[in-house]
């Protein structure tokens, strides 16, 4: 395997890991720097199958919460309610992102100039809604009733398109259905897992027979990559979102979706 090979999967696994939970577009990220660093993957599967690093990051910050919430399950209405609640919100996404996989893989994934103007109308959107004064009415991912829920599912249903942000979609959603912002970004955390989870298993059967020993070293290494920065994300996010809001990763998508699209112009 090349030594540039290694070098990409792992730049690609730090933006991976660095992207995925912040409403900027992991994907996107992903794509574009792996178009520009000329990294190939049959399908684009690496884009997908890294995720699996941020995935057990999550889980790992999160596990005394999820198990004391499994614990609770038999005992509590509020947590058997929540459980229900994410559950809702990940069928949408796992209904059409099923019967969609292969268009949105073969079509949308391979159209740089369409990523980068999504990066900068998701920016300018997510800008607009940051700063409304929004009166908040849920405060706690606890409490989100399964109404909600599935309204947000819907709006993460917009991140099947490249440059939308899964985590932008839902945060952006649920903040104009009267969430506040750190329980918007933690509710995006734990619909993260089933969805992210899905979305690996699904691009893994797909991929199953296109994958040899190679991509399957270099998605270790993209993989290891993205666990590593996808913990520091993670555990820093919510208290920055709480204290600055989400303009900072609005202005970020519009000057990568920007310097995308001057990019193609000047290097194809």
């Amino acid at each position: 395997m090349a030594d540039q090979s290694i070098i990409s999967a792992l730049i690609l696994g730090l933006i991976e890991g660095l992207t995925e939970f912040i409403p900027v577009s992991s994907t996107a990220h992903v794509l574009l720097a792996g178009h520009f660093l000329g990294f190939k993957s049959p399908g684009n599967t690496f884009a997908v199958l890294i995720q699996l690093g941020a995935i057990l990051a999550i889980l790992l910050v999160y596990f005394q919460r999820l198990l004391s919430i499994a614990l609770a399950l038999p005992s509590s209405a509020k947590a058997r309610g929540f459980v229900l609640s994410v559950l809702i919100a990940f069928l949408p996404a796992a209904i059409i992102g099923a019967i969609a996989h292969d268009f949105i893989k073969s079509v949308l994934f391979e159209t740089p100039m369409l990523i980068c103007i999504v990066l900068i109308v998701g920016g300018v959107i997510l800008y607009a809604i940051d700063k409304l004064p929004l009166q908040p009415k849920y405060r706690d991912v606890m409490d989100y009733p399964p109404s909600l829920a599935l309204k947000i599912g819907l709006c993460q249903c917009l991140a099947m398109i490249p440059g939308t942000s899964r985590s932008g979609a839902t945060i952006a959603g649920a903040l104009l259905m009267g969430t506040d912002k750190r329980s918007a970004a933690e509710f995006s955390f734990f619909l993260a897992m089933p969805t992210m989870l899905g979305a690996f298993t699904l691009d893994l059967y797909k991929n199953r027979n296109a994958l040899d020993f190679n991509d399957v070293t270099v998605i270790s290494i993209g993989f290891i990559a993205a666990f590593v920065s996808a913990l520091f994300v993670v555990r820093s996010l919510l208290n920055f979102v709480s204290n600055r809001g989400f303009a900072p990763f609005a202005i970020w998508r519009i000057v990568v979706g920007t310097a995308g699209i001057i990019g193609l112009f000047i290097f194809g």
